[in-house]
C-alpha cells in the first residue's frame, strides 16, 4: 500500500468517527463503500444500481429510474463532507471530495497550513521500495505481510490525535456538555495535583528492511520478535538484510483518544499522552493513568494492583471469574481475528469490551482501562464514558441503593460493528471491585 493510500485511509476513518457523521449511519456506509471502490480503482465503473444494492441495502428489484434514493444520498454525502471540512476537519492534512456527477472520491493534501506542506509533499512523493518477493514466498506469507500494511495507521494520524490535547479553543463547548453522570464517572481522575496520563496501545510491527511490515498478534515485544522462528523465516524468504521495530496505533484507538481529549479538555488536570509500553512503575505509583487498547499489546495493566478482579479479557473474549446464577462463564467474540487476504471484507463482527477502574499499585491514585480484542470495541467503550446520553444509561445501571456508584468497578459491553464502525452497543453486566485492606485511595 502506498503512503498516499494510507494517508487517505486515515482521513476516511477520521471522518467516519467524527461528530459530523455520528448520527448518519447510511452516509457512513456509503462513504466507506465509495472509498473502498475509489482506492481499488473500481469507482469509474460504478452504477447507481450497484451502489443501491451493495451500499444502501436496496432490494434486488431496485430500479434507479423509478427510485432516486442513490442520487439523493450521494448529494447528502457531498454536503456532509463540505460541512465536515468547514468545522471539525478544517485542519486535517488531507481533504476528501466527491465531485458532482461522479461516484469516485478525490483527495488532495490540504493547503491550509503552508508550514507543513513541504513535509507532506515529501511523504506523498516518496517512491515505494518493495522488491518482488522470491519465488519461494508462498501466497500465505505474502498475505501476512500485506495484512500488516493494511492495518497500520500513519504517523500523521497519530500526530493529529495527540494535537487534540492542545486545542483549548473547544473548552466552552465541551464544558457545556459536561453532565452530572459524566462528572460521577470522571471525578476520581480530576485531581489537579496528580498528573493524568493517557497510555495508548501501539502494537509492534516487525519492519523488514526494504520489504515492508509484518504484524503477528502473538508477538508484542521486540525480544519476542527477535526470537521468533516465523519472523526469521520471513526475513530469509524476503531476502531482507535485517529487521527493525515499528509501532503504530490503530484508527479505533486514535478515535478513542480524540473523544477522551474532548471530555478531558474541560478539566483542570494536566494531561499527557504516551505509548502504553513506555509507562514506568514510578508513573503507575505517582499518576492517574487511562489505558486504551488491548492488554496483549501493553501487558495486563491491572496485574498486581491491590484489588481482586471479576472479569479478564482473554484472546477469545471476556472470562467471568465468578459467574452468578444464570450468567455465562465466558463471553466469546465473533469476528475474523486474523487479517489476511482470505479475511472477510468489510470488517463486520461482534466483540466484548471491558472497562476496569482500579486503585493504583500503592492503593493511591486511579487506573482505568478501556480494552477489547478489536479496536471497534475499545472505541465503543470510550464512547459510553464520553457521550452524556450513554453515560446516563451506564450510571443508572451502576447506581447503588445509597445513590452512589462504585468507586472501583468493571463493566462488560457487547459491541456489534459494521465496516469497523460500532453500530450497536449494549450493557451486559458490571461488578463493584473491593480493594484489599491495605489500599488507601485518594
Amino acid at each position: 500500500m502506498l503512503v498516499r493510500d494510507e494517508l487517505t485511509l486515515a482521513e476516511i476513518e477520521r471522518i467516519l468517527h467524527s461528530e459530523t457523521f455520528r448520527n448518519s449511519g447510511v452516509l457512513r456506509r456509503l462513504l466507506r463503500f465509495l472509498a473502498d471502490k475509489s482506492l481499488s480503482g473500481e469507482a469509474d465503473q460504478l452504477k447507481e444500481y450497484t451502489i443501491g444494492i451493495d451500499a444502501l441495502g436496496r432490494p434486488s428489484k431496485y430500479d434507479p429510474r423509478q427510485d432516486s434514493g442513490v442520487r439523493i444520498q450521494v448529494g447528502r454525502l457531498r454536503q456532509k463532507l463540505a460541512e465536515y471540512y468547514r468545522q471539525e476537519g478544517k485542519d486535517d492534512p488531507v481533504v476528501i471530495d466527491l465531485p458532482k456527477g461522479r461516484f469516485k472520491l478525490s483527495w488532495e493534501v490540504a493547503r491550509r497550513r503552508p508550514e507543513s506542506q513541504p513535509q507532506l509533499e515529501a511523504i506523498l512523493q516518496a517512491k515505494p521500495n518493495t522488491p518482488r518477493p522470491a519465488a519461494a514466498l508462498t501466497w500465505r506469507l505474502a498475505a501476512i505481510v500485506l495484512a500488516g500494511l493494511l492495518v497500520i495507521t500513519t504517523a500523521t494520524a497519530i500526530y493529529t490525535g495527540v494535537q487534540l490535547w492542545g486545542e483549548r479553543h473547544a473548552f466552552a463547548a465541551t464544558r457545556a456538555n459536561w453532565s452530572p453522570e459524566l462528572n460521577e464517572l470522571w471525578k476520581p481522575f480530576l485531581v489537579p495535583d496528580r498528573p493524568l496520563i493517557v497510555a495508548v496501545a501501539t502494537p509492534l510491527f516487525v519492519g523488514f528492511q526494504g520489504a515492508g511490515l509484518f504484524r503477528d498478534q502473538a508477538i508484542n515485544t521486540w525480544e519476542e520478535a527477535q526470537k521468533s522462528a516465523k519472523v526469521e523465516e520471513l526475513r530469509k524468504t524476503l531476502k531482507s538484510s535485517g529487521i527493525v521495530p515499528r509501532y503504530y496505533a490503530a484508527v479505533g484507538e486514535i478515535s478513542a483518544v480524540f473523544r477522551l481529549g474532548k471530555i478531558l479538555n474541560a478539566s483542570p488536570v494536566n494531561v499527557s499522552v504516551t505509548r502504553s509500553t513506555q509507562i514506568t512503575q514510578q508513573q503507575l505509583a505517582d499518576s492517574n493513568i487511562i489505558f486504551v487498547g488491548a492488554p496483549r499489546v501493553h501487558g495486563d495493566p491491572l496485574r498486581g494492583l491491590p484489588v481482586p478482579l471479576e472479569f479478564v479479557l482473554e484472546e477469545k473474549g471476556v472470562r467471568n471469574l465468578h459467574p452468578r446464577s444464570g450468567e455465562p462463564a465466558r463471553l466469546d467474540d465473533h469476528y475474523s481475528g486474523v487479517f489476511t487476504l482470505e479475511s472477510s471484507f468489510p470488517d463486520n463482527g461482534e466483540v466484548y469490551a471491558l472497562v476496569s477502574h482500579a486503585p493504583g499499585p500503592l492503593g493511591s491514585g486511579d487506573i482505568e482501562s478501556f480494552s477489547a480484542n478489536h479496536n471497534p470495541g475499545t472505541l465503543a467503550a470510550v464512547e459510553w464514558f464520553t457521550q452524556p446520553h450513554l453515560a446516563e444509561i451506564l450510571v443508572s445501571k451502576m447506581r447503588k441503593p445509597n445513590g452512589e456508584i462504585p468507586r472501583y468497578f468493571q463493566i462488560v459491553l457487547d459491541v456489534t460493528y459494521k465496516d469497523s464502525v460500532p453500530t450497536e452497543v449494549s450493557y451486559v453486566m458490571h461488578r463493584e471491585l473491593q480493594p484489599r485492606m491495605h489500599s488507601n485511595p485518594r
